[in-house]
């Protein structure tokens, strides 16, 4: 299989995991109550940070250790962002979702790969 699908098959597990988190937290921590807002936030941060991680990424940091933590902390931080901006939420609340449903796609990610 090539590079690219497995991108594609990546980024759709990350909207299967991370789109619920975000739903979940955001609708009853803190009481977002857009429910398409929310998924379409949570659709956007991925489509956004993760062809980043995948193709740009790669080209500038070589050691797989130093791409993978600062990779995932910039995703982390730009999906904060945009979650922040769109969802009308504390940035706090913001980082603490995005933290949340990062590991929680990474951790997938791991069970399956």
């Amino acid at each position: 299989m090539s590079y690219e699908n497995y991108f594609l098959i990546s980024l759709f597990l990350t909207l299967v995991v991370e789109i619920p988190v975000l739903y979940l937290i955001s609708r009853y921590f803190y009481k977002v109550n857009n429910n398409w807002n929310i998924v379409l936030s949570g659709i956007l941060a991925s489509v956004l940070t993760l062809p980043y991680f995948w193709f740009v990424l790669p080209a500038f940091i070589i050691n797989r250790s130093i791409y993978v933590f600062a990779g995932e902390s910039m995703i982390i931080l730009v999906e904060a962002f945009i979650y922040f901006k769109l969802l009308k939420l504390k940035f706090k609340q913001a980082l603490a979702i995005s933290l949340i449903a990062n590991l929680a796609s990474i951790l997938v990610g791991l069970l399956i790969g």
